[in-house]
C-alpha cells in the first residue's frame, strides 16, 4: 500500500483558507481534512473529534512534552496543535490528508514533513485583502491593521511553497487546489 500524502495550505488571515477548504471538500473526497487538537473550550455546535480534539492544558503540554504534535502554538490563549498520531495513522492506511495552517506552522511541518506539499493562498492584492477583513466585520480597526502587517510578512514566504493559489474567485482556487492534489496523487501513484 502506498502511503498517504500530506497537503499543508497557509496564507495570510482573511484570505479565504477556510471558505476555500469548505467548498472543496463539498464535492471532493479525494483528501481529507486533519483535525487539530485545542485546550479552548467546546463552542455550541461543534463535535469531538470531528472539529477539534478539546483536551486540556496539561494534556496538551503532555502531548507536546513528547513531541506528540507536528506543529503547536498558543493563539489567544489557548493552545491548538496537530497530533502527529492521527496524522500519522492515516498516512500510514494510504489517506492523504490537508492541514489549513499558517505560515509558522508551516515551518514547524516542514522540518518533520519536508516530502509535504506545500500549497500557498494568496489574495490577488493587499487592497482585495481588507476589503474582505472588512467585510467578515470581525476587526477592529487595530486588530485589522495588525493582521494586514502579519499578512505582508506571510506573503515573504510564498516562495517556500510548492504551489501559489491566487483567490480571486472562490471556483477558481478551488479548481486550481484540486488540480494540485490529483497531480500530486498522479505523481505518486505512477
Amino acid at each position: 500500500m502506498k502511503k498517504g500524502l500530506l497537503f499543508v495550505l497557509s496564507g495570510p488571515s482573511g484570505v479565504g483558507k477556510n471558505t476555500v477548504l469548505d467548498a472543496l471538500f463539498e464535492n471532493f473526497d479525494a483528501v481529507s481534512y486533519s483535525i487539530s487538537a485545542t485546550t479552548r473550550a467546546r463552542r455550541k455546535g461543534e463535535i469531538e473529534g470531528e472539529d477539534y480534539f478539546f483536551i486540556s492544558e496539561g494534556k496538551f503540554k503532555e502531548i507536546e512534552a513528547e513531541d506528540g504534535f507536528i506543529e503547536s502554538a498558543l493563539v489567544h490563549g489557548h493552545y491548538y496543535g496537530t497530533p502527529k498520531k492521527f496524522v500519522d495513522q492515516k498516512l500510514e492506511t494510504g489517506e492523504d490528508i490537508i492541514l489549513e495552517i499558517d505560515t509558522q506552522g508551516a515551518k514547524q511541518v516542514r522540518e518533520k514533513y519536508p516530502e509535504a506539499v506545500y500549497i500557498f493562498l494568496v489574495p490577488p492584492s493587499l487592497e482585495e485583502l481588507e476589503n474582505r477583513l472588512d467585510k467578515r466585520g470581525s476587526e477592529n480597526s487595530k486588530s485589522k491593521n495588525i493582521r494586514l502587517a502579519n499578512a505582508r510578512q506571510e506573503l515573504k514566504e510564498v516562495h517556500k511553497y510548492d504551489y501559489e493559489v491566487i483567490n480571486d474567485s472562490l471556483e477558481d482556487a478551488v479548481r486550481e487546489i484540486k488540480k494540485i492534489i490529483i497531480k500530486e496523487q498522479k505523481r505518486r501513484d505512477s
